[in-house]
């Protein structure tokens, strides 16, 4: 990303413009300190300001955290900076540990985003100011940091969590960052007695609109799975066949949302995290995204209608592909009653300790186990139920099907090759699952019915995806606002 001109950068600073929180980091070369620009502390004289892209950029260039501002709680808009779709796909695999562990390295990360991994370096310092290392490395610090913060755990339990390959390490680590033990770092009043759950708060950049995210999870909870309840999200969750539960709160005056854990595995918080920013679309750009659209006159009354409504997202890519398939020609409804019998059928049930509601009484079945089930047991068409089975046998086989490893075409000709996955479905799982913010299934229903409602005339899919070039590459938007206003006028759209 290129950052803005050293001048417009320190007026941000000195106005504590939140418009630029998230996407500029301001070191100072008298106090070794980065903050955000909306930082509290006493704007330093200009001459010692320097300003970066990315807080793995400030760190890598020698400066610390700050403590007052605390950038780990800064709005995550690393994935929309810059053009380089490779270095946002590469960002999610990091995210969800794609760089943690002996085991992995820059090599590899690259090799499944079919680049070189020289390539990869360059990318991320023409983008982010420093290389994919110190940004894995700058992610662990300040989820650990943050940790230390807002949780009760002790600084063992912080140090598994953050995925830091010793105690010792972890110690080492912030006391050359901070000049002090990790344990200073937290206040006296937050050394109690650990809770039985973790809870974290996840920043966004606003505006959000809550209600309207809210309302598309809950006409679409899965029984047993999901549920929406008193404002707040709740679902059963599986990584790695551990089985736990979360529960998601909206914060507004905090602009971000609450997340309660519980998780037997400290090691998978981040990977937690990690995914209900995707489920939540936290990290979108969403003022950005909504300017863009809001050029075309039929969107803009959709626009100013749900401000900084998101693309909803998935737990998992391939509950979602299993969704899409189950909701092919069928209403909202109706998709989600067969997937709560599938869950019934075939899912692990979750151990009382790990629920968060009684109701949540299952997680999703897992695509090994579709695979290797001799029967779906569903009341639906062979080819569908021949095509439930072609999912489960080809996520099975690739574990990285649902990943973000390539452009979008390359993605939807990946999905099609799976036996029963026509264009609708792929660009849907492309979507919700593979986040593509360019992702647009164009023959869908209720997108043609809305789009053509607000335009006046009758859409077919060519016609639509003719008046959709204008709103790349944020088609995904676009196509949330034409299902959220269709749904308002006819609540049975097949969109599952």
């Amino acid at each position: 990303m290129e950052l803005p001109a050293r001048e417009v950068c320190y007026r941000a600073l000195e106005s504590r413009d939140a418009r630029f929180d998230g996407l500029i980091f301001v070191a100072v070369s008298s106090t070794g300190v980065y903050c955000r620009p909306v930082c509290p502390a006493r704007t330093p004289k200009f001459e010692h300001c320097r300003f970066y892209c990315s807080a793995a950029a400030a760190q890598e260039a020698g400066f610390r955290p700050c403590l007052r501002c605390r950038p780990e709680i800064a709005p995550d808009l690393a994935s929309w900076r810059g053009t380089s779709n490779t270095v946002s796909r590469a960002l999610a695999l990091i995210a969800e540990g794609a760089l943690d562990g002996r085991e992995n390295s820059v090599e590899k990360l690259a090799e499944r985003l079919g680049v070189g991994g020289r390539q990869l370096r360059r990318l991320f310092l023409q983008h982010l100011g420093a290389s994919p290392v110190s940004v894995a490395q700058t992610r662990r610090v300040l989820f650990a940091k943050q940790l230390i913060h807002d949780t009760r755990m002790s600084m063992a339990e912080v140090a598994e969590a953050a995925g830091f390959g010793s105690l010792r390490r972890f110690d080492e680590t912030f006391r050359r960052l901070f000049q002090r033990p990790p344990r200073d770092l937290r206040r006296r009043s937050a050394a109690a007695e650990p809770d039985r759950d973790v809870v974290l708060r996840l920043s966004y950049r606003p505006p959000y609109d809550w209600d309207n995210m809210l309302a598309f999870f809950e006409a679409r909870a899965i029984p047993g799975v999901e549920l929406v309840e008193h404002g707040c999200y709740l679902r059963t969750i599986e990584i790695d066949g551990a089985l736990g539960s979360i529960a998601v709160a909206h914060l507004p005056r905090a602009q971000s949302i609450e997340v309660r854990i519980l998780f037997p595995r400290l090691k998978a918080l981040p990977v937690i995290a990690a995914r209900v920013r995707r489920l939540f679309d936290l990290s979108a750009d969403i003022e950005t995204i909504d300017r863009h659209l809001s050029a075309d006159p039929a969107l803009a009354g959709l626009i100013r209608e749900r401000p900084g409504l998101r693309a909803p997202g998935g737990w998992d890519g391939f509950e979602i592909a299993i969704r899409a398939v189950l909701g092919q020609q069928i209403s909202v409804t109706a998709a989600r009653r067969l997937a709560g019998r599938l869950v019934a059928l075939h899912g692990h049930p979750l151990p009382a300790p790990f629920r968060n509601h009684d109701s949540l009484s299952h997680v999703f079945p897992g695509a090994r186990r579709l695979a290797s089930a001799s029967s779906i047991g569903l009341a639906m068409p062979a080819a569908r139920l021949a095509t439930l089975k072609a999912v489960a046998e080809a996520a099975a086989a690739h574990p990285n099907l649902f990943q973000p490893l390539s452009a979008i075409e390359e993605t939807v000709a990946r999905l099609k090759a799976i036996r029963g996955i026509g264009e609708w479905t792929a660009q849907y799982i492309a979507l919700r699952a593979v986040r593509e913010p360019d992702a647009f299934p164009a023959a869908d229903l209720g997108l043609l019915r809305s789009a053509g409602s607000i335009h006046g005339a009758s859409m077919n899919p060519a016609a639509l995806l003719q008046r959709a070039e204008a709103w790349r590459p944020w088609r995904a938007y676009a196509a949330q606002h034409l299902w959220m206003a269709g749904a308002r006028e006819n609540s049975s759209h097949s969109t599952p």
